[in-house]
């Protein structure tokens, strides 16, 4: 796709233009888009600057991100917004899940559904962060669930500390399903929560296999903190919407990645 542009222009068309291309490309870069439009990179830059004030992108050394949708939500809204798609995702994804296995699940909506979304009689022992997990899994006869205690993040609604931080990394689980925040293949798995950086780390360190489920809207996302590069993944589970050439660094970084 091709876009008609003059250094005239007015620049709130230029900036419509730069979200197309964003939307397009999963990223923008300045140098980039001085060429395209053949204007300054100041003048880029305060348009990126002005699409970041109006919470329109993410602005990132260089450039810009599209910016994640639901941002600082809170796991009781989050949670309470799940939406047709993630159930769908999480039934998915318990697939991988079998008998005996030691499976850590970070925190996150989406982790949730999926610790809810297993068979009843399933025989395994689950590890994790939050209290909200660990509740449900509880009601499973055959699961022995095992929960990092420390201090508990209001926003995530998971532990987090040197108590939780050691637990974590003296397990050795089969595998992980990591929570995501925002995932980019050139940034990796970010999250917007500083002290959830250790624990996320440590998880990735524990397990044989990781996997990450995660709606459209997280994909080409970032945010301030990043925990892993996206080759620490061995699969990734999004909707069937999302467009090929939106998974395709993924796909290259050598992550398996599947649409339903």
């Amino acid at each position: 796709m091709q876009y008609l542009h003059s250094s005239a222009e007015l620049p709130s068309l230029r900036r419509q233009k730069i979200l197309l291309l964003l939307e397009r490309d999963g990223k923008v870069m300045a140098a980039e888009l001085s060429r395209h439009f053949s204007v300054s990179e100041d003048t880029i830059r305060r348009d990126l600057a002005e699409l970041d004030a109006s919470g329109l992108v993410q602005r990132v050394h260089g450039g810009a991100l599209p910016r994640p949708r639901d941002s600082g939500k809170d796991c009781f809204t989050r949670v309470g917004e799940t939406s047709e798609a993630k159930v769908r995702l999480a039934q998915f994804a318990t697939q991988w899940v079998q008998e005996d296995m030691t499976v850590i699940f970070d925190s996150g909506s989406t982790t949730l559904h999926i610790a809810q979304s297993l068979p009843r009689d399933i025989r395994l022992t689950a590890v994790t962060a939050s209290p909200m997990i660990a509740v449900a899994l509880v009601e499973y006869p055959k699961v022995r669930v095992i929960l990092a205690g420390g201090l508990l993040n209001p926003a995530t609604l998971a532990a987090s500390g040197h108590e939780a931080l050691r637990m974590i990394q003296g397990i050795k689980a089969d595998l992980l399903f990591t929570g995501v925040c925002a995932i980019h293949p050139e940034i990796g798995i970010s999250s917007l929560h500083f002290d959830e950086v250790p624990i996320k780390q440590a998880m990735f360190d524990s397990a044989a296999q990781v996997i990450a489920v995660t709606t459209a809207d997280k994909l080409g996302a970032m945010e301030p903190f990043v925990v892993a590069p996206c080759t620490r993944l061995h699969r990734l589970v999004t909707e069937q919407e999302v467009a090929g050439a939106q998974l395709e660094g993924y796909r290259q970084l050598g992550v398996e990645v599947l649409q339903i």
